[in-house]
């Protein structure tokens, strides 16, 4: 059992946790949860190593599902004092089991037909959401221009539900979406004053949306690239969804325009 918190291991689980250059050089990231760590098992991933207590582990539930599973894998789990754990999570009330994974690089698929461009997206939990909706909808790519929040920041992951492992996700420069994307995808941003309704607009033919920060808007280099700018209608005198909420409503219409 680790039951110092100067452990090299627990002290690598709470830099990959607490910093995104940590995540970079190591090129790995901390998975927290039974959730997490199941979905990345399911497409491949397997953990440098995993930490646990027991009673994450006793007695039938998922936690001791997973266990025999890892163990069956042959991936090294290593037992923690409840302090320890407790120093290496980031919730507030762990689940009991952190695994260290490579950091997710999913391939660009050669033809992308629907991109979703996000900018300047700070919150975390806008983003995991945004993300888990993008790869339900059947987004090919997710791109972060500058200033979102980093993509495998822990609470992002956590409500991205698996996400991560199951759409690519890439940081870009305006320039270089302008370069890859500006002459082979049709590009929309949704604004609230946008000219064009959003289910006005035909989602058959390769597309992106933009999805700017709520805060700020849309970055000026955005508006070089687009198409033209789409808007949801709102009732109730409501002047605009949250990003994630919109982001729904758009990436399911395409869905359902392209699957009639």
């Amino acid at each position: 059992m680790i039951t110092s918190l100067q452990n090299e291991r627990v002290k690598l689980i709470r830099a990959l946790q607490s910093s995104g250059k940590s995540r970079r050089k190591e090129n790995r990231v901390a998975l927290e949860g039974v959730r997490l760590v199941a979905d990345a098992l399911a497409v491949g991933s397997v953990p440098d190593f995993v930490l646990y207590t027991a009673d994450a582990i006793a007695g039938d539930q998922p936690g001791s599902r997973l266990f025999a599973d890892l163990q069956q894998r042959g991936v090294t789990c290593l037992e923690a004092s409840g302090e320890v754990f407790a120093h290496a999570a980031e919730t507030q009330s762990p689940q009991g089991i952190i695994a260290v994974v490579p950091l997710p690089e999913l391939p660009i698929p050669t033809k992308i037909t629907l991109a979703l461009i996000l900018d300047g997206i700070a919150d975390p939990g806008n983003l995991g959401t945004i993300l888990r909706t993008a790869a339900a909808a059947g987004a090919d790519l997710v791109i972060l221009a500058p200033h979102c929040v980093d993509a495998f920041n822990a609470k992002v992951l956590r409500s991205g539900m698996g996400a991560h492992f199951r759409i690519p996700v890439v940081r870009r420069s305006w320039p270089d979406i302008a370069r890859d994307y500006g002459e082979t995808l049709a590009i929309y941003l949704a604004d609230a004053h946008g000219e064009t309704r959003y289910d006005n607009v035909d989602w058959k033919i390769p597309s992106a949306v933009i999805i700017g920060s709520e805060a700020h808007g849309a970055d000026q280099q955005a508006l070089q690239v687009i198409k033209g700018g789409i808007s949801i209608p709102m009732a109730n005198a409501a002047e605009s969804l949250n990003a994630a909420a919109a982001t729904s409503a758009i990436l399911f219409e395409i869905q359902r325009q392209r699957n009639s």
